[in-house]
């Protein structure tokens, strides 16, 4: 546990008087006829509360979590109803199959604390999970969609250790929204029915198939009512006899009897796999940033390493009051760049390889790093650092990461503050699905090969037990005082990194809101070039990092940025446009 700005006074908790806002017939799913904000896209609406706000992926996820906030439950208590709901209505991104990290302040004690519910590779995985005969690795396709790529789920258990230390709401009334929403049907959004269209029919299983798609097999169009009446059965029996119903018994069996079985590609995970996960408690990772501190989630994930290096590389850098100035866009980029570079040699689970978290944050270290910078120029070329102190060698990545995930943001009546960031990993996660849920397909995060041309091996190689290297990084930020300021996360793969930098970015130097940080163009830098969210607004930006040398490949970058920010006088929530969530609160 960590506190992350000590002072004097304890934090006070803030009694707002209720405001109801915005309710849930508010929010179009499509979210396209709301006004255009600082990135050209439309902008959903700043929400304003002052007790209590939940932001969230879905309006039904949403506001299930506002329900028990309403009840006087815990930041903890609504995540838990918003990621059952989410399992049921976002399938594509999170669910009870997967995995997540959070973060969880508690304002009475002012202790920052991080939880990391990462899947787990199997006892029977091998270094050479993913190469074929000759030793060459399987086609990703092959792999992602297979019993092969399913790790030991870990949401549920991670959701139980936090909710016995800090839920107030009864563990089985959280499920409730989703039992009834899985029994009497949820109306299939236009973006569900839109991945299900540009997914290959032939990469699901049997059951998925038969939820997901018409005998004719065609995914079911926008505003179809679903229902789901295996999950509903197995959300009451988590609901009424626990996490141990879900670890242990016939619901892990049929998990594991899934896997082994899969004609696409058996995998190894067992029943004694899932018996004997466990999630663990860890120090966040805070770094100092214009006062504040920005704090995450440190390895297995990669995500606050990577920010904290690119904030405290960019931070000398002016960046202006006005956003997406070419010179300020160019030294994020290039910080981007190194931090990816570092990220691809060094980070991967700290139970298996002593990651240098220290070195690669160390101030001389970066300092060094800074020099590769040219204000005027791009590096043509970028590579890993040395960071102080190493205690082994790194090989050479051979990680190829995809990403479907999703996150929630909370603040209670108690100040208290949720920051969950969940996956399944790609689109749909391994297309298995078993009781109702789908499985994870978490194992294809790691390298595919296990040593590099050299013959050094690679950190973030498979090894049995082991967490993939994640990019999901949950954040907090708190101000010279020691208050908290903001809670935000997003998903996205590896871009989780980029976005996550543009909305702190956003609202620390330029002044947006968290409506407009969310909004904002999304932009990148990694090793092999930048990426610039499509737009012709932005064509004279990527016309002048063209001239500055960038190799900019203009594409659709998909955050999904839910973000909090605590003011003196109440909460603001902002959601991203370019996915179905929306905030709400009293």
């Amino acid at each position: 546990m960590l506190r992350p700005m000590l002072h004097p006074k304890r934090l006070s908790h803030r009694l707002f008087a209720a405001l109801a806002v915005f309710s849930l017939l508010s929010f179009p799913s499509h979210a396209l006829d709301l006004p255009e904000g600082a990135s050209g896209l439309a902008q959903k609406p700043l929400v304003t509360a002052k007790k209590h706000m939940i932001v969230a992926a879905h309006p039904l996820a949403t506001q299930a979590g506002l329900d028990m906030l309403r009840k006087g439950g815990a930041a903890i208590d609504a995540g838990i109803a918003a990621q059952m709901v989410l399992t049921l209505v976002e399938p594509q991104s999170s669910g009870i199959g997967g995995g997540a990290f959070i973060l969880y302040w508690d304002a009475a004690q002012e202790t920052l604390t991080s939880f990391d519910g990462r899947e787990t590779a199997p006892a029977g995985a091998t270094p050479e999970l993913f190469l074929d005969a000759v030793g060459q690795p399987l086609p990703r396709r092959v792999a992602m969609h297979s019993g092969l790529s399913v790790g030991v789920p870990g949401a549920l258990a991670v959701l139980k250790l936090v909710h016995d230390e800090y839920g107030k709401l009864p563990w089985a009334e959280l499920f409730q929204p989703a039992i009834k929403f899985a029994r009497d049907g949820f109306p299939v959004s236009a973006r569900l029915s839109k991945l299900l269209g540009e997914a290959d029919l032939n990469t699901f299983d049997a059951a998925a198939r038969a939820y997901f798609f018409d005998k004719n097999g065609k995914p079911h169009p926008p505003g179809t009512i679903l229902k789901n009446e295996a999950l509903a059965e197995t959300l009451e029996t988590i609901a009424s006899e626990g996490i141990d119903a879900f670890y242990k018994g016939p619901i892990a069996a049929d998990i594991a009897k899934s896997v082994q079985s899969d004609r696409r590609g058996a995998g190894t995970l067992s029943e004694g796999d899932i018996a004997n996960y466990r999630p663990k408690k860890r120090e966040p990772l805070c770094v100092p940033y214009r006062g504040s501190s920005v704090c995450g989630m440190g390895p297995p994930s990669s995500g606050a390493v990577a920010v904290g290096q690119t904030l405290k590389l960019i931070e000398p850098f002016d960046l202006g009051a006005t956003p997406m100035e070419a010179n300020a866009t160019h030294a994020i980029l290039e910080a981007e760049r190194l931090a990816f570079a570092d990220r691809a040699r060094y980070l991967a689970d700290p139970g298996f390889v002593d990651v240098p978290v220290e070195g690669l944050l160390d101030n001389d270290y970066l300092a060094e790093r800074r020099k590769l910078i040219d204000p005027e120029r791009a590096a043509e070329t970028v590579t890993h650092g040395t960071p102080p102190n190493l205690s082994s060698a790194f090989g050479r990545d051979a990680t190829k990461e995809k990403g479907g995930t999703s996150h929630v943001s909370v603040v209670d009546d108690s100040s208290d503050a949720f920051s969950m960031t969940t996956t399944i990993e790609t689109a749909f996660g391994a297309r298995s699905m078993v009781r109702g849920f789908l499985l994870n397909n978490q194992l294809t995060d790691f390298s595919f090969l296990p040593k590099d041309e050299d013959g050094n091996d690679i950190a973030n190689r498979v090894e049995p037990g082991k967490r993939p290297r994640s990019s999901m990084d949950p954040t907090m930020i708190f101000g010279p005082d020691g208050e908290l300021d903001y809670v935000l996360g997003s998903p996205g793969g590896p871009g989780i990194i980029l976005f996550n930098l543009k909305a702190i970015i956003a609202m620390m130097d330029w002044g947006l809101d968290p409506a407009e940080a969310a909004a904002l163009i999304n932009f990148g830098g990694t090793p092999r070039g930048v990426l610039l969210e499509t737009g012709p607004e932005w064509d004279d930006l990527a016309s002048a990092l063209t001239a500055k040398g960038h190799s900019v490949k203009r594409i659709p970058m998909t955050s999904g940025l839910h973000i909090i920010a605590v003011r003196p006088d109440g909460l603001e929530g902002g959601a991203d446009p370019r996915r179905d969530g929306v905030a709400l609160g009293d």
